[in-house]
């Protein structure tokens, strides 16, 4: 984040997880996806990622059950499945060519099965094999989401056959955007065209429990408990400031509903964003810091982001800023300028965003629409085109990696 590695968070978030699983005698983990951010993930994150997994073997957790995201690479994942086999850890970083190997059993403590999970990674364009040379952006888009349906009724078909007998819990993982899901953050959309790939009426009625990933922000889907996003267990920008974490915690007893329990993941490292004219920030600045003090719930330092808004440049800007944090427990990561160009009559326009701040499909509207901000009569179709070309890009460059 800005150039300042999360290590310290992610060993602490984990450290939490591995310590609320052995209180609670949580039995079986599920992690929907991403487990990194980048397909070649630094040697740091792989060995927090392993220790992770081998902490778990002295909790009560007899069970995990991984899926792979759109960050991450697949063959990476699936490198070390036949070993983690034997330590009762299941993970799915592409689909398989035969769906049953994605069906995992679910065991109580005295083996019996409980349950299937069927275990579904992020679908990319190439697993669904639904694209057709000569195909409009919009016919692709269409067949795309087609095949996300026709992918978990076929998992749901497999689960109904594993089935032996009934009051078995059957679940469904899935990493990516279902319709009405609230994003804080500037996530690149995974799939071309809208956000809109599957609605949760139709994941089919057979799953008692579907965990989605790819949403960082904790969220059932369609008003529905069994279909949820976890979110992230720590903010991944400044816009998921307001966002509390959260893990999804599911007692089943057989013959019975579902019990599902939001728990509030610790903040480790705050992060907040400042934002106003200079006097507003540094007032803001000034209140924030005098309060502030490292807690133990806290243990880190806040990280800060300042957003001043004006119209001129202001000299010695980041030495009067760091001149209020210093000697306090703070670090600023980043000091924004948002001018607010004054227009023919003395309005103000809206604050004009920085070039960082805007996603490429952001930056490419910009530039194909006119000084009024309206869209070309082919710009639907260009938008089109250009999530097409960037979708395309994104799994070459899982593959490379």
């Amino acid at each position: 984040m800005y150039e300042r590695e999360r290590r310290d968070e992610q060993k602490l978030a984990l450290e939490w997880l591995c310590g609320f699983i052995d209180r609670e005698g949580v039995e079986i983990l599920i992690v929907a996806g991403d487990i990194f951010d980048l397909a070649n993930p630094p040697n740091y994150a792989r060995e927090q990622y392993y220790d992770f997994l081998g902490q778990l073997k002295n909790t009560s957790c007899r069970q995990v059950i991984i899926i792979g995201g759109n960050h991450d690479s697949p063959s990476m994942l699936d490198a070390p499945a036949v070993l983690f086999r034997y330590f009762n850890i299941h993970v799915v970083g592409a689909i398989s060519d035969s769906p049953s190997d994605q069906i995992v059993p679910l065991h109580d403590s005295g083996g019996q099965a409980i349950g299937w999970v069927a275990a579904v990674p992020f679908l990319r364009d190439r697993d669904l094999r639904y694209s057709i040379a000569g195909q409009t952006p919009g016919e692709r888009e269409q067949k795309l989401q087609e095949g996300i349906r026709d992918y978990y009724r076929l998992m749901a078909e497999e689960l109904a056959s594993k089935t032996g007998q009934n009051n078995q819990l059957l679940i469904a993982t899935g990493h990516l955007y279902a319709r009405g899901a609230q994003t804080a953050s500037k996530q690149d959309n995974i799939y071309i065209g809208s956000r809109e790939n599957i609605l949760a009426e139709q994941f089919p009625e057979i799953f008692d429990y579907v965990a989605l990933g790819h949403i960082h922000r904790p969220q059932k889907v369609g008003g529905q408990d069994r279909i949820r996003y976890s979110g992230s267990l720590i903010p991944l920008d400044f816009s998921e400031t307001g966002d509390q974490k959260s893990v999804v915690v599911i007692d089943y007893d057989v013959g019975s509903p579902l019990k599902i329990q939001l728990v509030e993941v610790p903040v480790f490292r705050r992060l907040k964003s400042v934002a106003g004219t200079l006097n507003e920030v540094e007032q803001k600045l000034k209140r924030f810091l005098a309060k502030r003090q490292l807690a133990e719930h806290e243990p880190l330092e806040p990280w800060l982001e300042i957003r001043i808004q004006t119209d001129k440049p202001i000299p010695s800007l980041a030495d009067r800023i760091q001149q209020l944090i210093d000697g306090r427990p703070a670090d600023v990561l980043a000091i924004r300028l948002e001018r607010t160009p004054v227009q023919e009559g003395g309005d103000k326009s809206e604050v004009l965003p920085q070039l960082d701040e805007l996603d490429p499909e952001q930056v490419f509207v910009k530039l194909i629409s006119g000084h009024d901000g309206q869209l070309p009569e082919n710009g639907e179709e260009l938008i089109d085109s250009f999530r097409a070309l960037r979708d395309w890009h994104s799994q070459q460059k899982v593959l490379l990696d």
